[in-house]
């Protein structure tokens, strides 16, 4: 442990930066250019997507198709969610490495592991690499420095977030990572916690900022109508969290935030969107996702609704144009997911990409992807930014994926349309007291990235009785094209209605990557659905909404245990954003053996199945890298891999084997003449790992 004093990694970290400097003279040109251009220093990794256009591109090639396959595991890093302790005073704690923890651990078990500490095996964060550290945020939202050379824990941050409740809804724990702010002199680590504040740390030191806020924090929940932390929700959460890192542009560090959204009340707070002074943690600006009395779109909230309803937020990264001073902010749909009887009309600013001026908050533009949402169309992802070109014209670009499987393409400055995007008839609800939306917006360009709606022709067709049965199956459910509202269980009739993409997608948080030297779009997706069905709070327990969706209930079963959908279960697409075709489709592994050996497809010759996961992209100069969780050829393992496709044609270049599934996007980095390509992956422990060439 520290004794208050500078901790050694700062003279450590000056070094580092000098060999950076001196690596950087013997690199390739590309990757010299592309830091300058960025302004990032070469092989580092500053914001959750690379930098903050979300492009998840590094221009490193040291690690290449010829030898992918050869990569090793430099180190493991344990998660110190293992190690949690309430012993100390003051709600923190710092170690110099995590081998301190499993001697305490053996002197005194007890003392050193809280056994009513919650537990998460969930650690999604992508790290960020600054000057030879690695930083991140754990699911119970400590922040970790790790030397990024050997995986030596250098300083944790424990804020004790979970003694206050459960994060929003009940899911499991769960954080993406953290941001950087630098002017020279000083550097922070900033990051927000799972009660609902966002602290700001030393980043030499892990102490907190003292100057910043209130002793280096700030209250998120403050002045926010309808929220408070003595309320729970479902099983006891939350209503309001931030699992997602916060947005450092100039000096302004921008906030999301989770919120409990299937609520049995049609009262919730708001997604506000804050912005902070990086440096003094003053509030700058709000921007209200669900407008106040005299704010533009309020009138798309009929009957006052705006004056109870909630969420809208942007639970998922932000990106930003630093030059411009821009912030693209992706929002959620608003409470009740699923039944909008309480709220009827479009619903500005919910399920929308959103330009805002970086110094003010003040709408520069907006879009709305989903009109009165009723199908947990969130816009799940960082918008990637990109300059492309589009008949010969030059065009600062922001593309949203979602997972509804559209990617929607905008001028960034103005946010017209790169392609037109039509209005197009929906069906309407038959749920008591809902209006939806009567039509919805499909770009013309590119094409779907996944398949869309329900229909006969869409039911696994391997043989014509899996047909068959498939459609006797499909009878119990009212299925229909992209934006069928959910209806109500029948008795002895249907069982709800069938939505595809389901409400996970399509794409979700994982995102896109998109190759600044091309302007190709990289996106995984999944095959999935979903059911919804609803039930009638009751009133006397707090319910106040007229619907709101249950757990369980009938969902369509596959013939034979197969899946009732044709594949592929999951997939890669890149999609040219210069002309906004799809350059490639390709399944993401070639599906379980479960599948592939059933005996109903004996002799068949089946083609790949994917489902072997959507895992969030990386791109290099030369590769596409994600990880996958199944075979990927006839005759491979159906173990955990990471994989590098040729980012021209589709084709798997390169496995790597991994210890457990991945959970979090993977990133690279340069240190010491080496570049290195970290994930975090699961196990009885979660890990982040780190690869590199022998």
């Amino acid at each position: 442990m520290t004794d208050g004093r500078a901790h050694p990694v700062s003279s450590r970290i000056s070094l580092l930066l000098s060999i950076c400097c001196l690596l950087a003279l013997l690199i390739s040109p590309m990757v010299a250019a592309h830091a300058q251009k960025s302004g990032i220093p070469v092989g580092e990794w500053r914001s959750y997507g690379g930098d903050n256009t979300g492009a998840k591109y590094s221009p490193l090639d040291q690690i290449n198709k010829d030898n992918f396959g050869q990569l090793k595991i430099a180190w493991r890093w344990k998660s110190v969610d293992a190690y949690v302790s309430k012993t100390v005073a003051g709600g923190e704690w710092w170690s110099k490495s995590s081998d301190v923890f499993d001697d305490l651990q053996k002197d005194n078990p007890s003392r050193w592991r809280d056994k009513t500490a919650p537990w998460s095996d969930n650690l999604k964060a992508t790290p960020l690499m600054v000057g030879g550290v690695l930083y991140l945020a754990t699911p119970l939202s400590q922040a970790v420095a790790i030397d990024a050379a050997t995986g030596e824990t250098l300083w944790v941050y424990n804020p004790k977030s979970y003694e206050t409740g459960t994060p929003t809804m009940s899911f499991q724990w769960n954080h993406r990572g953290v941001a950087y702010w630098s002017d020279g002199n000083n550097a922070r680590i900033l990051f927000g916690t799972g009660d609902g504040y966002l602290l700001a740390l030393d980043a030499k030191t892990g102490r907190p900022c003292r100057e910043f806020g209130q002793d280096g924090r700030v209250d998120l929940m403050k002045d926010l109508p309808r929220a408070s932390r003595a309320d729970r929700d479902y099983l006891n959460a939350l209503m309001y969290s931030v699992t997602s890192p916060p947005l450092v542009c100039r000096n302004v560090v921008i906030t999301g935030c989770s919120i409990a959204d299937r609520r049995i009340t049609k009262e919730s707070p708001p997604g506000d969107v804050l912005a902070w002074d990086v440096k003094t943690g003053k509030l700058k600006w709000t921007f209200h996702t669900v407008p106040r009395e005299g704010e533009a779109g309020i009138e798309t909230w009929l009957d006052d609704s705006w004056r109870y309803s909630g969420a809208a937020n942007v639970w998922t990264s932000m990106s930003a144009d630093d030059e411009l001073g821009y912030v693209y902010l992706p929002t959620g749909t608003p409470t009740n997911d699923f039944y909008g009887g309480h709220r009827l009309g479009d619903n500005l600013f919910a399920e929308s990409l959103i330009c805002v001026d970086v110094e003010t908050g003040k709408r520069v533009w907006h879009f709305q992807t989903v009109h009165h949402g009723l199908w947990d169309y969130d816009n799940p992802a960082q918008p990637n930014l990109i300059d492309i070109t589009v008949d010969g014209k030059r065009i600062k670009a922001v593309a949203q994926v979602t997972k509804q499987g559209f990617c929607y393409v905008f001028d960034r400055i103005t946010g017209k349309p790169v392609w037109p995007i039509e209005e197009r008839p929906v069906p309407a609800s038959d749920v008591p007291g809902e209006r939806a939306a009567a039509t919805q917006p499909f770009p013309t360009k590119p094409a779907p990235f996944e398949y869309q709606g329900v229909a006969v022709d869409d039911l696994i067709d391997f043989t014509p009785e899996l047909r068959a049965e498939a459609v006797n199956t499909i009878h119990k459910f009212r299925i229909g094209p992209l934006f069928t509202p959910p209806s109500l269980d029948v008795e002895g009739g249907t069982q709800g209605t069938i939505e595809r993409p389901g409400e996970g997608g399509g794409a979700n948080w994982q995102g896109a990557a998109i190759d600044p030297e091309t302007g190709i779009l990289y996106v995984p997706s999944r095959n999935g659905f979903s059911v919804i069905h609803f039930y009638t709070p009751d009133v006397e327990k707090g319910g106040t909404v007229r619907f709101t969706h249950k757990t369980g209930g009938e969902i369509p079963r596959g013939p034979q245990g197969l899946p009732i959908f044709k594949p592929p279960y999951s997939r890669m697409t890149a999609i040219d954003l210069n002309k906004g075709v799809h350059v490639w489709m390709s399944p993401i592994g070639i599906g379980s053996s479960r599948i592939r050996n059933h005996p109903l497809l004996k002799g068949l010759k089946l083609p790949p199945l994917g489902g072997a996961g959507a895992k969030g992209p990386l791109l290099t100069r030369t590769l596409l890298i994600s990880a996958v969780d199944g075979a990927v050829s006839e005759g491979d393992d159906e173990g955990a891999k990471l994989v590098a496709w040729d980012k021209a044609t589709g084709k798997i270049v390169g496995t790597v084997p991994l210890p457990a599934g991945s959970i979090g996007n993977p990133m690279t980095f340069l240190l010491n003449g080496k570049q290195y390509i970290a994930l975090t992956v699961g196990g009885e422990t979660p890990q982040l790992i780190a690869f590199k060439l022998p």
